[in-house]
């Protein structure tokens, strides 16, 4: 089991980490032989901060870009790698990550490599990053298989943010709106329905419109918002069916702009992990498996799977790739060339470069489009609101005159 636990050094700093072990007897015994005082010693799950605060426990895109480059740079330098490692540990802001790095000296000081060690945590390194580790060891690299994957994080992390930044204003906007709209619709409406009956003003279609919606909307909110739980919660599931998972991605890449910006990420992505896999030694159906993995959509996923098989079958990549239309013709034009110049991995590494700068160009496209239309949007639902409440007060004004 997996066990947290807080410790005192002979000099009285203390430690905490995470301990595998049968039981806590076991693990102390273990710290002791460590000459470190244990102070309390608990089951991982049973951390009630972890439980209140699950976000405590998450290790950050950050931290591990940070870990990846300071564990290069250290050993390139010429420290062994458990100097390096615990000097890390003292580094490292993220309680999760001191935990991490701290399993990964004690397994390392046991004699298990590091990629064996990395393993163990899936949710902080990936299946991609733990065979790249493993590739550094086997050639002896391992600082420049890390320098790699830093770089290959950042550049990852900077173009998932460009997305979610672009995407972030028209969310924000819309969230708003249909925040102000409830209020209106369940609070203010029906406080001026209530005027227009006393008064008997004749009331416009638009009008009539508006207080239907809030009516509804007043008397049977809590259907409404059973609803919307409901088709979220159904809607997810059946996402997460195969044929849900076929529908939707298909559809996400025909989608107006937004399909063509999907398009582009997975290339990039796919690209510059490709690269990076088989610039570091791996087998390009070995690659290309692992490669498909991480494809966020399905057709992808199996398209890459599908030339990985032809690969194996003596297919050049290029031509395999050739018979699918996912796969642009600069995409596989680079490929090809790689493959006759003996350096794929740099015609790939060119290929995700070309990718990301489309990216960049097409979040500023969106984003400059995105904005007249939410105005344009916002302001058609502001007028017709507002002559909706308005137009009975003037006709009442005008009857008086």
């Amino acid at each position: 089991m997996r066990l947290q636990y807080k410790a005192a050094t002979k000099e009285g700093k203390i430690e905490q980490g995470v301990i595998d072990a049968s039981d806590i007897n076991e693990a102390a015994q273990y710290l002791r032989s460590k000459d470190l005082t244990p102070i309390h010693i608990i089951k991982e799950e049973d951390n009630p901060m972890a439980k209140i605060f699950p976000m405590t426990k998450k290790v950050k895109t950050n931290d591990l870009v940070l870990f990846t480059r300071q564990l290069s740079s250290m050993l390139a330098s010429g420290l062994t790698l458990m100097k390096a490692l615990s000097i890390l540990k003292d580094q490292m802001q993220n309680a999760a990550m001191v935990e991490v790095v701290n399993s990964l000296i004690n397994d390392v000081e046991e004699g298990k490599t590091l990629s064996t060690s990395m393993a163990k945590y899936p949710k902080v390194f990936s299946p991609i990053y733990v065979s790249l580790i493993k590739a550094g060891e086997v050639s002896g690299l391992l600082d420049k298989v890390l320098l790699r994957l830093a770089d290959n994080l950042e550049k990852q992390q900077k173009l998932r943010g460009t997305i979610k930044g672009a995407l972030m204003y028209p969310v924000i906007v819309v969230v708003l709106m249909g925040a102000v709209m409830g209020v209106m619709m369940i609070f203010v409406i029906p406080q001026l329905t209530s005027l227009y009956q006393n008064l008997n003003v004749p009331l416009p279609f638009t009008t009539q419109v508006v207080i239907g919606i809030s009516n509804f909307m007043s008397s049977f909110w809590f259907i409404i918002i059973l609803a919307i739980a409901g088709i979220i919660y159904f809607f997810r599931r059946w996402k997460k069916t195969e044929e849900g998972e076929l529908i939707m991605d298909s559809i996400m890449l025909k989608l107006p702009i937004f399909g063509r910006l999907i398009q582009q990420t997975i290339l990039a992505e796919f690209s510059r992990t490709l690269g990076l896999l088989v610039g570091t030694g791996t087998l390009v159906v070995d690659a290309l498996l692992q490669t498909a993995d991480t494809a966020n959509n399905v057709h992808y996923r199996n398209a890459i799977k599908q030339v990985s098989k032809e690969v194996e079958k003596g297919v050049s990549m290029g031509d395999a790739m050739s018979i699918y239309p996912l796969f642009p013709p600069l995409l596989i034009q680079l490929v090809k060339i790689g493959e006759q110049t003996g350096k794929i991995d740099d015609s790939l590494t060119r290929a995700s470069e070309y990718y990301e700068r489309e990216v960049d160009q097409t979040v500023k496209a969106l984003t400059t489009a995105m904005e007249p239309f939410i105005m344009v949007v916002l302001g058609i639902g502001v007028a017709f609101l507002i002559m909706s409440v308005i137009t009975p007060i003037y006709s009442l004004i005008s009857s008086i005159q």
